[in-house]
């Protein structure tokens, strides 16, 4: 699996090969852009229908009479459900192809919103709103999860599959950033139009699906469940140590990650008096490191799998001993500081994260197994908010150990387990 470049004798001749490489790469990418750019939307819009919520939530708590508890099922349930339809949208991918359930899932994730909505605005019914939030999670599980094995797909390349890759987890973190900002300015105007908000933009994703993404590769003969299944299970014999490393690393980065935005969102109001719009944009401070670092990563990493390592290995640990400082103070300034290192450790991982598995399978099974480590990035995304709003019925500390150790912990899984050869020339 791993891409080794051979030298020429002459070294003129090697050089005119490399150009004439990066050309070709550059050019490949160059013409697919506006591919890149749809494909790109989806992250960004699942993440603004998921994420925009969080500022939202305390709304949410007065308006509907809920506790805490009750407002982060909101984010929890859309997690739980995706999660379980997650490998089976991975595995229709890989027999029907990425585009013929991408699409679909987008018009089901508008009309959770949809119902949401109507629920939040004519009936004040929570339960409702779950269901929505339920019927959005199974829209979400066959979107953004089948992006990876797309962009896996599109490109021959492993220095253009990295650098995609980087921008579609860029994407995903810059509609965190927007998140925030653009839910508080919503909910600003009716605390429920947040929800409303949802079916368009996914509108503009699917159109942008319909007529500006080609399908990679020809339609290829069905391979029957018992054979994919044991082409699957060798895949796991073979490199389950890896996989199951990055697949623990990506959930617990997403427990963390949206374990902080439910701690922030709740103390900033509750306790520093925040709000609205304002707190958005405090919000959206360590989402934008998060967002830059992914960028960044992702434009370095290229087909470097040791450097995917150690850029993953560095910037967890730093997550973790930036979240562990907070024991000593957590005054406003202090705070923010903290996570905003913590947000570019976490950004750092991503992208690599990402690179690591979809380079790192075969096509045939890289939807499936693609799908299962976003669905591991789902639990963690339904555990944080849960479980923060349990902790902080106890003294702050206990959040911040847990998080930290938590970190700590996927670094030394990092370090350990995730063993790639050295880089040759």
């Amino acid at each position: 699996m791993e891409h080794i470049e051979q030298l020429w004798n002459n070294p003129r001749t090697a050089k005119k090969k490399q150009s004439k490489a990066g050309q070709n790469r550059s050019s490949e990418i160059s013409n697919k852009k506006w591919a890149i750019l749809s494909i790109s939307s989806i992250p960004l819009v699942m993440t603004l229908g998921n994420s925009m919520l969080i500022p939202v939530l305390p709304a949410l708590e007065k308006e509907l009479s809920i506790s805490s508890f009750q407002s982060s099922l909101i984010i929890t349930v859309y997690s739980i459900v995706a999660i379980i339809l997650i490998p089976v949208a991975g595995y229709l991918s890989d027999h029907i192809g990425r585009k013929k359930v991408i699409i679909p899932s987008l018009i089901i994730a508008a009309l959770g919103g949809l119902l949401s909505g109507w629920a939040s605005w004519k009936l004040d019914a929570y339960w409702l709103v779950l269901a929505g939030r339920a019927l959005q999670g199974v829209g979400a599980a066959g979107a953004f999860p089948i992006v990876l094995p797309l962009v896996g797909d599109m490109f021959k390349n492993e220095d253009d599959v990295s650098t995609c890759l980087g921008i579609i987890e860029t994407s995903n973190t810059f509609g965190k950033v927007l998140s925030p900002i653009f839910g508080a300015i919503l909910a600003g105007f009716i605390w429920f139009l947040p929800f409303f908000s949802i079916p368009v933009f996914c509108l503009i994703s699917v159109l942008m699906m319909v007529f500006l993404v080609k399908s990679p590769q020809k339609k290829q003969k069905t391979i029957p469940f018992r054979d994919f299944f044991m082409n699957v299970k060798k895949t796991f014999a073979e490199s389950g140590r890896w996989l199951y490393a990055i697949f623990f690393i990506g959930g617990i980065l997403m427990l963390v990650l949206f374990g902080i935005l439910f701690y922030l969102s709740e103390v900033f109001e509750k306790e520093y008096g925040i709000k609205d719009l304002k707190k958005g944009f405090f919000l959206a401070l360590p989402l934008g490191a998060l967002c830059l670092s992914s960028f960044i990563g992702g434009k370095v990493i290229k087909k470097n799998k040791v450097l995917m390592k150690w850029l993953t290995f560095g910037g967890i640990l730093a997550a973790g001993l930036s979240i562990a400082a907070l024991w000593i103070s957590i005054k406003l300034w202090f705070m923010i500081c903290m996570f905003l290192i913590a947000g570019i450790g976490i950004g750092l991982g991503l992208p690599s994260l990402d690179a690591l598995i979809t380079e790192g399978v075969e096509k045939k099974e890289r939807g499936t197994i693609t799908s299962l480590y976003s669905s591991m990035r789902f639990i963690g995304v339904a555990a944080g908010p849960p479980i923060i709003a349990l902790l902080m019925k106890f003294p702050n500390h206990w959040i911040f150990i847990l998080m930290s150790s938590l970190s700590v912990l996927a670094a030394i899984v990092a370090l350990f387990a995730i063993k790639p050869p050295p880089e040759k020339s």
